[in-house]
């Protein structure tokens, strides 16, 4: 019996199942080992010795694979075909070999592209060693990463209070983004006009034609800058004659588009579909994996993640066919298509995303799929079959017209396209996709019949005003195409990179749009000014050439290292001198348009709007991050939320109170105003006054009477609950709109659910909550896990799990559960240990600290006879083994610090 090592759990059944009885298919479910995020992970001072760790879960696996190893004839690694799939294999191998399980036992490494029967066993006969060279690559990309993330994050914490993370890829692509944002701020619109003029022909055929030259002169975009000019060119129109020049017809080809790699996958399932592109890697694994089609399991698309354009020989020989006996022998060209990949390297210049097989048409398969992946099944099946059929044939004609007013002459064009044979299109058709070019090949729409030299009658002219418009801000389609461009990260990095920029709340996505969120451009300008190189694109670029030479085997991955370390630390260094002053005068200037806009009177908009003689200036603080503030602080007390002017799409001249009116029960007068923390409506004066902060999403243009009123209601009862009879009551917190029931967190949609939800809904959303496991006490302590019984001082022993991980909690105590520990077989014996142990170095109050330190002993002895009299003794002793050790354990905590 073989043991085979796969990723997934799925793709091992699936597998299992093509090999029979004399293999075992086994899943490391991804990665086994990883850096720890500590300090000292990657130590360049010792060569880039690099320390991998192993979480629980991963080592219950490799337990159970080292396990099935032992008893078997020989392994088999069978894991993804690219940097991260042949990582895995050696982190797999590399750790039977020090568990000295394998012996003499062959080891073999076999990969394939498509999870297909014939794919699997075609590889089984053509097994290789790991390739090292793909090793390498991964181990300088995993140290890079690393090396950057541990020694520019925390310079900017102590330089940027607020900001979360930088990383070698994540802050490049942020910094696309956030270029974006400050090119369309500094956009100014231009006037131009478009005149065109309505023709009817002799046969009585109306059509369009625009005005392409005048006074002798060839009309660029965007000529006709005013009124006054397009008037006087309309009033020409308006008299002239009209005659046909010339009409030429010429036939056009449009050829199809290579078979998707993944960023162009991404960029169509975005701009079709509407998927992330997460979405999108999450739909397209499970078609990759396998799907049940007709009692079968089977993988419906080869591998997903891939630079290459190319199809394999046998997959074209099917794809044709299939075209052959699905669309007919017109729509196959005589031979087959062959595109070049953009790839450097050969190694992972990978097949295509195409299907396993092109006789699964889409229709035939769907009720096998859910709806997501039904849609992207269709979309990967039909470019690929696409890609390989005849060319689409257009006739595109063109019209070229004279008018004539009194001799003065001016130039009108009409072009138009007719689809003369569909060719690809008649499978591949869609929308305007991001970047590329719409398929519908009919742009310009079908002329009437139009002979040269004949006359034609004027029926109207037009002449329409415009206005340039700033670029569009990226979609997530438009910047991973915009990264794959300048060659910025690989097609596996690109979900993951705007997935953590979204997470670190630097950038937001508004209806599908990336808008780079005020700490997301602190930062950017902070790593302009004092890390240029390392976000500059051709820098970041070259560092990916570099690791693909390494996957050639054409670089030594540590000299990549050495050169990049020696400058970057030298970088970190320089910063450990800097002052905020320093930080502040530069944000300043690069952030201008941004902090300080334009203001209406033309007055200075560093000019503090309040005491007049104080200058505006960027500020940073601990908690809240950046904000506006005064010069003369802390006589003048002017702030304002950095980044609310962009925010808002408006400028505040002043943090005046803006009156809303009254509360009509209280007669208080209600204002918006604009605080450090964002703005706020407020109900009265002085301290006892009711304060409201604005939630995201809510400008301060859109609060009116009536929202100031709701807001200043929260929380709002909602009702008895029908079991407890306690009361339901829905509010605004930290963490978003919620209902809350008896010191139990839901949390709500949306916040105009706050307002709108009746009983019976928040009574189904708590219910909800609680069925998952969910659901936070009053001041947001994480649910009981478990209770483990009375402290002997008094008060519940239990099991919580929170933001850092399991622990037991006493009280005000909170003690971590040891690494790895299962929450479920923690005994009050241990819990006891680890409390006293806490409270001794100060955790929770003194009066408590003193008194567990104390009860240590007797806690054991009293757990013991709660069990039973005659264990008295063996508990007490166990008891003070627990505490014995856990005093050894905390000098020997005081000893490693």
């Amino acid at each position: 019996m073989n043991v085979v090592v796969v990723e997934s759990p799925a793709k091992a059944k699936t597998i299992n199942k093509y090999l029979g009885s004399g293999y075992k298919v086994l899943a490391s479910f991804g990665h086994v080992r990883d850096l720890p995020a500590k300090d000292g992970s990657v130590l360049p001072d010792q060569d880039f010795e690099m320390s991998w760790e192993v979480d629980s879960a991963s080592a219950k696996r490799m337990k159970d694979i080292a396990d099935a190893v032992k008893s078997s004839d020989g392994l088999i690694l069978a894991t993804d075909p690219d940097r991260e799939g042949e990582a895995i294999s050696w982190h797999v191998l590399d750790l039977l070999k020090r568990k000295r399980v394998l012996g003499d036992k062959p080891v073999k490494r076999v990969v394939f592209n498509a999870i297909t029967k014939a794919a699997v066993l075609d590889a089984m006969k053509s097994p290789r060693e790991i390739d090292i060279d793909l090793v390498d690559a991964y181990l300088a990309r995993r140290a890079l990463d690393y090396l950057v993330g541990f020694n520019l994050s925390p310079v900017l914490w102590r330089k940027l209070p607020g900001a979360r993370s930088a990383g070698r890829v994540q802050s490049v692509a942020l910094r696309l983004v956030c270029d974006r944002e400050a090119e369309i701020e500094r956009f100014v619109s231009e006037e131009y006009w478009n005149l065109s003029a309505l023709l009817k022909t002799p046969r009585g055929d109306e059509f369009e034609a625009r005005l392409v030259s005048a006074d002798g002169k060839r009309l660029q975009a965007k000529s006709i800058a005013n009124g006054d000019e397009a008037n006087r060119l309309k009033a020409l129109l308006d008299g002239a004659s009209y005659r046909v020049e010339s009409v030429e017809a010429k036939p056009t080809k449009r050829n199809p588009a290579p078979p998707f790699t993944t960023s162009t996958l991404q960029q169509a399932a975005s701009s079709k579909l509407g998927f992330s592109a997460s979405r999108t890697m999450q739909v397209a694994q499970r078609l990759y994996e396998g799907i049940d089609i007709g009692g079968e399991t089977v993988g419906l698309i080869t591998y997903m993640r891939t630079d290459g354009v190319q199809m394999a020989p046998e997959a074209i020989d099917a794809a044709r066919r299939a075209i052959g006996s699905q669309f007919g022998d017109r729509y196959l060209p005589e031979k087959a298509r062959f595109y070049s990949t953009k790839a450097k390297n050969a190694q992972e210049a990978h097949e295509a995303i195409r299907p396993t097989d092109f006789n699964r048409i889409p229709d035939n398969v769907r009720r096998g799929l859910d709806p997501d992946q039904a849609r992207l099944y269709d979309l990967i099946w039909k470019r690929a079959i696409a890609s390989q059929m005849a060319s689409a044939e257009i006739e595109r004609t063109t019209v070229e017209i004279d008018a004539d007013n009194a001799g003065e002459h001016a130039g009108l064009r009409a072009t138009g396209s007719v689809i003369r044979f569909d060719g690809f299109i008649a499978a591949y058709t869609d929308q305007k996709e991001d970047g590329e070019q719409s398929d519908d090949g009919d742009e310009d729409g079908r002329l009437p019949e139009i002979n040269a030299r004949e006359n034609l009658a004027k029926q109207k002219i037009n002449a329409t005003q415009h206005f340039t418009e700033p670029p569009p801000r990226y979609s997530e389609a438009s910047l991973i195409k915009k990264m794959e461009e300048l060659g910025i990260g690989r097609p596996s990095t690109y979900a993951a990179t705007l997935k953590t920029l979204e997470d670190r709340e630097y950038i937001t996505i508004d209806k599908r749009k990336l808008i780079p969120e005020a700490k997301g451009r602190l930062v950017t300008a902070f790593l302009e000014s004092f890390f240029t190189r390392y976000v500059e694109y051709d820098f970041t670029a070259s560092l990916e050439e570099k690791l693909d030479q390494i996957s050639a085997g054409e670089l030594n991955w540590k000299d990549v290292l050495r050169d990049f370390w020696k400058d970057f630390i030298a970088q970190i260094d320089d910063t450990k001198e800097l002052r905020v002053t320093n930080v502040l005068d530069a944000l300043n200037d690069i952030l201008a348009p941004l902090a300080f806009p334009k203001r209406e009177d033309g007055g200075d908009p560093r000019a503090c709007p309040s005491c007049g003689s104080g200058k505006l200036s960027l500020k940073l603080g601990r908690g809240s991050g950046a904000f506006i503030g005064c010069s003369n602080y802390p006589e003048c007390r002017y702030t304002r939320p950095f980044g609310a002017e962009a925010a808002n799409g408006e400028a505040q001249a002043s943090n005046e109170p803006q009156s809303l009116g009254k509360d009509p029960h209280t007669g208080e007068e209600i204002t918006l105003r604009s605080g450090r923390f964002g703005p706020y409506v407020q109900r009265g004066d002085g301290k006892e006054a009711k304060r409201a902060s604005l939630p995201k999403g809510w400008a301060p243009a859109s609060i009116d009477h009536e929202k100031a009123l709701a807001l200043l209601s929260l929380p709002r009862d909602i009702g008895a609950h029908p079991e407890s009879g306690k009361m339901i009551s829905s509010g605004i917190g930290r963490y978003g709109p919620f209902v809350l029931h008896d010191g139990t967190y839901a949390n709500l949609e949306n916040v105009e659910d706050v307002f709108s939800i009746g009983l019976n809904r928040a009574v189904s959303v708590l219910a909800d909550k609680q069925s998952k496991g969910g659901g936070r006490a009053r001041g947001g302590t994480p649910a009981a896990l478990k209770t483990l019984g009375d402290h002997p001082d008094g008060g519940a022993i239990t099991v919580r799990d929170g933001r850092y991980g399991p622990y037991v909690n006493w009280g005000k105590v909170n003690a971590t559960l040891p690494k790895g520990k299962d929450t479920q077989s923690v005994t009050l014996e241990e819990a006891l240990a680890l409390i006293a142990d806490k409270a001794a170095k100060g955790g929770g109050t003194k009066a408590k600290t003193s008194k567990a330190t104390k009860t240590t002993k007797a806690a054991g002895e009293k757990v013991s006879k709660a069990k039973t009299a005659k264990t008295t003794k063996a508990a007490g002793t166990k008891a003070k083994a627990a505490a014995t050790k856990t005093k050894a354990t905390g000098k020997a905590k005081k000893a490693d610090a």
